[in-house]
């Protein structure tokens, strides 16, 4: 088995203090107290005066569809060129 040379110890040390910085980071913010018991105190609710109520109309806004275009529609003109 070779020795490791100098450089492969100095990626594996910076490779360690990664990991130990990274899980203390993350251990902190697991840890971190949160603040967020205001919301849950609210004891009224509010829909605003968005909700209106109103009557449907009896009849329909377009009696018939109808299509604009009877018949197949045209090709493109790259295809129509390649005919």
């Amino acid at each position: 088995m070779t020795k490791p040379n100098r450089s492969h110890r100095f990626l594996a040390a910076i490779i360690g203090a990664s990991a130990v910085v990274t899980i203390g980071t993350l251990s902190a913010a697991v840890n971190a107290p949160t603040d967020h018991t205001d919301l849950a105190k609210s004891t009224t609710m509010s829909i605003g005066a968005t909700s209106t109520e109103t009557t449907p109309p009896t009849a329909p806004a377009v009696a018939v569809a109808k299509p604009a275009m009877k018949g197949p529609a045209p090709l493109p003109s790259e295809e129509e060129a390649a005919k």
